[in-house]
């Protein structure tokens, strides 16, 4: 599959600081990419230049095969970008605004209402759209900024924290609205929140000041925790010390978890797996043979904030695994 976006060696430096070192990644359409990475790792910055708005120190970013420093209207045209804080004309009404993108767009008369009437629907705006945008809340201005960057339908879209100051409802229909888009597009999303990576994400990638440290899909980086295949209990509150002995005496367990305050009348106790081998028989059979009946049994998938720690604080990796970069879905 052809990629839309294609990033090699991406560099920028700001005087003595090297804000972004030697990234390289291609995204194809059907795909979205989580933008993962602490605080200041570089992310917004790479974002802008793949969007054109900042100029790299070294190395190329190109959407849908045109350069998006020797073509920018090209590029601009196939693109939809949501900057960091979505800057707008505050005294502007969410209306008169968009009717503005829209025309800078080239659309006029009944496609241009068009336009903007299915930008401000997809996007929940009905209610706020006669406001002036400086009387929004922050979740609704993110929406007004969304809204400006789906206007035109754009082939590619490049989202810096889409769901920021959005309430949990909100947060639903922005990452289904991106989920329902993404078959036609190639998305790039960065984010803070794991969560809408396992969510909505079909890769991702992880930046750790300035460098590329992996590129996988969410599972594949989950399973890189101590948690995959782990198996987690609940059990009545005097049958705690007999499950951990039982579990902790078994080969393929490399630690017990508990948690000491009952929820619901039951207790937790977590199995972490030797290497996230799969324990899940041995630990039924512990557990009879201890003449202990779980009320429930669930396996874990891993979890990505663990891994996404180790990685990024250059740590070695949480199974036994250093967290060296990885390119699965290059």
């Amino acid at each position: 599959m052809a990629a839309m976006i294609e990033v090699e060696r991406l560099t920028k430096r700001f005087g003595p600081v090297l804000a972004v070192d030697d990234v390289s990644m291609a995204v194809a359409r059907g795909e979205v990419l989580g933008f993962l990475g602490p605080n200041g790792a570089g992310k917004s910055t790479t974002m802008k230049m793949i969007a054109g708005f900042l100029t790299p120190t070294a190395g190329t970013a190109r959407l849908c095969g045109h350069d998006v420093l020797a073509e920018p209207l090209a590029v601009k045209r196939r693109l939809g970008y949501l900057p960091e804080g979505a800057p707008t004309y505050p005294d502007m009404t969410v209306l008169a605004f968009l009717q503005w993108v829209a025309s800078i767009r080239g659309f006029s008369g009944a496609e241009k209402r068009r336009r903007v009437e299915k930008a401000m629907g997809a996007t929940s705006l009905g209610d706020v759209i006669y406001y002036p945008i400086e009387a929004l809340s922050k979740g609704f201005k993110r929406r007004v900024g969304l809204a400006q960057a789906l206007l035109h339908d754009p082939e590619v879209l490049v989202l810096d924290e889409p769901t920021d100051g959005l309430d949990p409802n909100q947060k639903h229909e922005v990452r289904a609205l991106i989920t329902a888009m993404a078959a036609e597009k190639a998305i790039v999303i960065s984010t803070h929140i794991l969560e809408e990576v396992e969510a909505i994400c079909t890769r991702a990638v992880v930046i750790a000041r300035g460098r590329l440290v992996a590129d996988a899909a969410p599972a594949s980086l989950a399973a890189r925790s101590r948690w995959h295949n782990a198996v987690t209990v609940r059990v009545l509150p005097d049958q705690r010390v007999a499950a951990i002995a039982a579990l902790a005496r078994l080969d393929a367990v490399d630690g017990v978890e508990a948690d000491d305050h009952p929820v619901d009348g039951l207790l937790a106790i977590s199995a972490l797996p030797v290497a996230g081998r799969p324990v899940e028989g041995a630990v039924r059979d512990a557990l009879a043979a201890a003449g202990i009946a779980p009320r429930d049994l669930r396996i874990e998938k891993g979890r990505l904030d663990e891994v996404f720690r180790a990685i990024t604080s250059g740590k070695a990796g949480t199974s036994g695994k250093a967290p060296a970069p990885t390119s699965e879905a290059a």
